[in-house]
Formats: C-alpha cells, sequence, structure tokens
C-alpha cells in the first residue's frame, strides 16, 4: 500500500482508481463495509483502491481544541487501512487552501486530473469544497460528465446491549467516553487500541514501585481519561496484562496528556518498542491525591482489580 502526502505528490501511475472520501477516523465496521465493497470494484476495475482521507480532520482545522477526540492518529489508521486491500491512501493537509478551494476545483484537481476516478463512494450528506458547497448531488452530475459512477454508502446498522443503530465514529467515542467497552467493540470490530512508542518518564512509578512504560500518544485530545485494564502487544508474540492510565497525572502536576502502563509479571527494558494497547474495562477516573503514599495504595488497589478481571475473563 501506497501513502501519498498531499496532491502535490500526485505522479501520473497514481491516474486511474476507485475512490472512497472520508475521515475514517477509528476504520469501524461501517467503513470496513465501504472499503470491501471498494475492494470488489477495485478488481471489476482491474485498478488501485483509493481512499482519500484528511490531516488534520476538518473539524480540528475549523474547531482546534474543541473538536471531538479523534479515536486514531494517522498512523494507526494507514495501519488499519493496510489490513483492508486498500492499494493508496491519499492524505490532503487540511489547510486554508483547501479549506477555501472551491467545490468544482476539487472535483476538478483531485478527483479528475489528480487520480482520474473511475469509480467513487461517498456518504450522501457528504459536504465538501469552500463553505461546504459541494453536495453528493454535485458528484453525480460531475461523474457523468467525465464517465464516473458515484454511489452513496449504505447505512451499516448494528445493535448493541442498548440501541441498534447507524455505526459511526460519534457513536465509538461516545461508548469510549461512558467506559461502555463492549459496545465500542461491537462498533468496532475489535478492542478499542492506542498505539505508541515507549520513552523515558519521571520515573515516578518505579520509585512507587510500579514501573511503567510511558506512552506518548501524540494527541490534542483523547476520548479516554482514568484507570484502565489493558492487554498489551508489539513484545515480541507476547500478549501481556496490565493495568493503564491516561491523564495528566494532577499529583505531580502534569500537564501533557499521556498513557502509562504497568505490565503484570514483566521486567525488561522496553524503551522504544512500539506498542499497542487494548483497553477492556475502565476502573475509575483520574484522581488528585494529597501524597505519592496515597496514590500508591490505590495503585495496589487498581492492580488487584484488574488481576481479578482477568481471572474472571
Amino acid at each position: 500500500m501506497e501513502l501519498i502526502r498531499g496532491l502535490h505528490n500526485l505522479r501520473p501511475q497514481h491516474h486511474g482508481c476507485v475512490a472512497t472520501i472520508g475521515n475514517f477516523d477509528g476504520v469501524h465496521l461501517g467503513h470496513q463495509h465501504v472499503l470491501e465493497q471498494l475492494a470488489t470494484k477495485a478488481k471489476q476495475f482491474g485498478c488501485p483502491s483509493t481512499v482519500i482521507t484528511f490531516e488534520p480532520q476538518p473539524l480540528e482545522y475549523f474547531a482546534g481544541g474543541a473538536a471531538p477526540a479523534r479515536l486514531m492518529r494517522l498512523r494507526d489508521k494507514v495501519n488499519a487501512l493496510r489490513r483492508y486491500k486498500v492499494g493508496r491512501i491519499l492524505s490532503l493537509r487540511f489547510n486554508k487552501a483547501l479549506a477555501d478551494m472551491p467545490y468544482q476545483e476539487f472535483i476538478e484537481r483531485v478527483l479528475v486530473k489528480g487520480l482520474g476516478v473511475r469509480y467513487l463512494v461517498v456518504g450522501d450528506d457528504f459536504r465538501f469544497g469552500k463553505g461546504r458547497e459541494g453536495t453528493f448531488a454535485h458528484l453525480v452530475a460531475a461523474g457523468k460528465q467525465h464517465q464516473f459512477e458515484v454511489v452513496h454508502m449504505p447505512t451499516f446498522n448494528v445493535g448493541t446491549d442498548t440501541e441498534t443503530g447507524r455505526v459511526s465514529s460519534t457513536r465509538i467515542r461516545t461508548a469510549l467516553e461512558a467506559g461502555q467497552f463492549k459496545k465500542a467493540e461491537k462498533l468496532l470490530g475489535h478492542h478499542y487500541k492506542m498505539t505508541g512508542r515507549v520513552a523515558h518518564g519521571e520515573k515516578l512509578g518505579r520509585e512507587l514501585g510500579f514501573p511503567t512504560a510511558n506512552i506518548h500518544i501524540h494527541r490534542k485530545v483523547t476520548p479516554l481519561h482514568g484507570i484502565y485494564v489493558v492487554t498489551v502487544e508489539g513484545l515480541n508474540d507476547l500478549v501481556v496484562e496490565g493495568v493503564a492510565s491516561i491523564g495528566t497525572r494532577p499529583v505531580v502536576n502534569g500537564k501533557k496528556v499521556i498513557l502509562e502502563v504497568f505490565l503484570f509479571d514483566f521486567n525488561e527494558s522496553i524503551y522504544g518498542e512500539q506498542l499497542e494497547v487494548s483497553f477492556l474495562k475502565k476502573l475509575r477516573d483520574e484522581l488528585p491525591f494529597d501524597s505519592l503514599d496515597e496514590l500508591k495504595v490505590q495503585i495496589v488497589i487498581d492492580v488487584e482489580q484488574a488481576k481479578d478481571f482477568f481471572k474472571q475473563h
């Protein structure tokens, strides 16, 4: 699979494809259904499939820190799309130039001249171009003019214990924020995960008797805050159980959100390793403590509760 960063990196060999456009945040079951449809069409047309996405996501550009937490960063998205036979990803830098681009120019530069799209899948409520003036109807009209078919993404519904409805990143985000991990898993098709590289920290966990792997998650906003039961992959072929904290560590007046993982029955140096952390259950919110001794007592409780969870599952 090829990652193309920006319109300026499109080359003649990228002309001719079937494509879809969207954030693809989470690459959930609804997205997977679209990607399967796209793979079928790519085989039918004898050309690559291309996912057109944006970095940052448009709402992050317009709303800044007030934008909803994204489910995954670009690196994780690329790795997820690779599993669904996507041939290429065109990642467009969402900046002022793209935000101000009229929809007619987007169609001409990106879809027609840039990619030579032969088949396009988008949501029927998809809006694009300056002022969000471009609509599904405009794409259909352009398709008729330039000989490419435009279809809307089929609604993909999934039922959970409490409701049935369309799978969406918003629905998953809401479930995660409420600690409803079983529901999020049903919508994603797998456990919710975060990935990152282990970096040196302040060694506070080691001082307390609970050395942690410190993982910088490179996100402005995260859908998770608190203490969680987790499993960790990326350590050879091991799946290691543990307990994780996502937060700012108020006991030491921390400011930056960081993911810290205490691995059970594991005592190796793993600095620099790329880890994948799966979240299984929320234990509690992040709490302020008056002393490190109080924090240590709570960590002991957290570890016991996490180990009890694994005994029962």
